[in-house]
């Protein structure tokens, strides 16, 4: 279940948003690798905590090791991520003036500079795929409010205790966002059918 609260933008704030509410996850907790494969060993697997870590360690270096090659890597029902650029906007591949061509490497262009570096930054871009689609999300989702926004509209309306009605499935308000009546998809109903592959033999921590 996801907790929200309420923001309130600046009412000084020069938009139509000014004075107005926004709902906000709150999270829990960042869940590295080792949480992660805690968690993932408490469902009966076969598989030992140390030995998840190990999978998960290697499973992110070879990610990157592919990205830096130019891949875009789909993590099935996750996302699809690659890299991508933010580029400077050059005038010309080549200026005479300066005796400079169109460089396929990360700078900046000094002020007056035609040409040069064609990459600002470079990044990692994901993109969300199967079931952690915009679509299949809402079909799952539920929502609460936090112990302290509960308070808060209680006393918006005047009452020493918070409504039971404000938290659960209730509080998905928008149409689009209301709960499917299925079972959610949970990591506990998995079953692990197939047996690891050996590791990579040839891993090793990429300059970038």
């Amino acid at each position: 279940m996801l907790e929200l609260y309420l923001s309130k933008v600046t009412e000084t704030s020069e938009t139509e948003q000014a004075g107005k509410l926004y709902a906000r996850v709150s999270y829990k907790q960042a869940m590295g690798i080792k949480e992660m494969a805690h968690h993932m060993a408490q469902h009966n697997t076969a598989f030992s905590e140390g030995l998840i870590v190990g999978v998960l360690t290697d499973f992110v270096r070879c990610t990157r090791e592919m990205i830096l090659q130019g891949n875009t890597v789909k993590i099935d029902n996750l996302a699809i991520v690659k890299a991508t650029v933010e580029a400077n906007g050059l005038e010309t591949l080549y200026d005479a003036a300066s005796d400079k061509v169109a460089s396929a490497t990360i700078g900046t262009l000094k002020q007056g500079e035609k040409t040069g570096a064609a990459v600002k930054v470079v990044k990692l871009l994901a993109q969300s795929t199967g079931d952690f689609t915009r679509e299949e999300l809402k079909k799952d989702v539920k929502f609460s409010w936090t112990d302290k926004t509960k308070a808060e509209i209680a006393a918006a309306k005047g009452t020493t205790s918070p409504d039971a009605s404000q938290g659960g499935e209730h509080l998905a308000a928008p149409p689009a966002m209301t709960v499917a009546a299925r079972a959610p998809k949970d990591c506990r109903t998995l079953n692990i059918e197939h047996s690891i592959p050996r590791r990579h033999s040839a891993l090793f921590p990429m300059s970038g």
